[in-house]
């Protein structure tokens, strides 16, 4: 089987764009949480989000473009820019049919599916943009990346709610370790924050309602989170054949050695409550990698913020790597960037990968006072210097869907 490195990183995201911005934001436990500002949101019980500001796709896109596509698209259009520049990667001498593009999407473009549905019913149904379709579905992202540069070999859009973009990375990681290309832009994207959608995650009690601290109401582990906040953003991994990647020298920043994946077949938002699903899910990442449990230094968790979720989590962590073991340490990237859904695994990869490389694991921000009931190391409100060699990055999905990636330095 051939082996896949990852040689560059490309991020949008509610506390930066680009690499080195969004690590410094992480670093310094920036929160990307704030008031609502992409729809007026009188009258919602939920008022805050971590929205992605000051993002320009004209950087990307000409304007013809962004007015014919959703901001799920433009966003994915910009983190895989960033992220073929990260690698220094000439995608015209790649073969195009060994190149391929897998981003996933929870939601797609909801707010095209939203705007189309105004004008349904408020202007008759002449009314509805032709572009209304190709710029709603989810495979779009996949699409129009593929479109742009030229990448003819496979193309997938994963959709497993939360873990969609964990699950994106798997599906090309096996598509590659089968040889079916050499290069893939590999991730996921999402823009989901909108009137409908914070109402839909309200109604089933999701969200965190702390609207007038929004930058202390994401907190994972700790024991007066409430709920999660919603956010927004795209993280594309270029994943790249070992060999493919030595060949033009290019610099490599990790290599994923496994994956786990699994289903809790129990209910269709809440996860067991035994953690069984998370439990077989990072065991299986173990041993596809061929790792013991004493041999991780890290894991980004889920940790979404909301009572069940951090709680089982936590448990299934410390009956996979045993309660409170100082050697594993556990953070939390939605502490700063909210809960990206189908981006969300995507973000998380990216900055346990930083973590690899620059050997600092960043901080959880709020955590003042953690959960008894979470009984595992959780990096608190301050980055921390650790060797990292190995990490998991955990997600798990509305439905009962789980996947684990596996990811390591790069040793020759």
């Amino acid at each position: 089987m051939r082996r896949v490195v990852v040689t560059g990183l490309g991020v949008v995201s509610p506390i930066g764009h680009g690499r080195e911005n969004y690590w410094r934001a992480l670093c310094e436990g920036r929160s990307g949480v704030g008031p609502i500002t992409l729809f007026n949101r009188e009258n919602f019980p939920v008022r805050i989000a971590a929205e992605v500001k000051e993002y320009n796709p004209e950087l990307y896109m000409e304007r013809k473009e962004i007015r014919r596509t959703d901001r799920v698209i433009q966003f994915a259009v910009g983190a895989a820019e960033m992220a073929i520049n990260d690698a220094r990667l000439d995608v015209k001498s790649l073969d195009p049919y060994k190149f391929g593009v897998y981003v996933g999407s929870a939601e797609g473009g909801i707010t095209t599916t939203n705007e189309g549905y105004k004008d349904l019913t408020e202007k008759g149904p002449s009314r509805v943009s032709p572009f209304f379709i190709p710029m709603m579905i989810s495979n779009m992202p996949a699409a129009y990346v593929a479109i742009r540069y030229g990448a003819k070999g496979p193309n997938i859009c994963v959709v497993t709610a939360c873990a969609t973009a964990n699950n994106t990375v798997a599906e090309a990681y096996h598509a590659m370790r089968r040889g079916e290309a050499d290069v893939i832009l590999a991730g996921g994207a999402e823009a989901g924050i909108t009137p409908i959608c914070v109402a839909g995650f309200a109604a089933i009690k999701a969200l965190s309602t702390k609207n007038d601290d929004p930058e202390h109401a994401s907190r994972p582990f700790d024991v007066q989170r409430d709920g999660f906040v919603l956010g927004e953003g795209a993280g594309v991994l270029v994943l790249e054949e070992l060999e493919h990647a030595k060949a033009r020298n290019a610099t490599i920043l990790a290599e994923i050695v496994g994956v786990g994946a699994s289903c809790d077949a129990y209910h269709i938002t809440a996860p067991s409550p035994d953690g069984e699903g998370a439990i077989r899910a990072m065991q299986l990442a173990l041993e596809s990698a061929g790792w013991s449990p004493e041999q991780v230094d890290l894991i980004n968790a889920h940790g979404t913020s909301t009572p069940l979720n951090d709680r089982t989590e936590a448990l299934a962590i410390s009956r996979v790597f045993g309660e409170r073991n100082e050697n594993v340490l556990v953070n939390s990237t939605k502490s700063m960037v909210g809960h990206g859904l189908g981006a969300a695994g995507a973000l998380e990869a990216i900055a346990g990968i930083q973590s690899l490389v620059e050997g600092i694991v960043h901080p959880t921000v709020n955590l003042e006072e953690q959960d008894p009931e979470c009984p595992v190391h959780v990096v608190g409100k301050n980055a921390v210097r650790k060797d990292v060699k190995r990490f998991l990055s955990n997600s798990f999905g509305f439905g009962g869907h789980n996947c684990v990636l596996a990811f390591s330095r790069y040793m020759d």
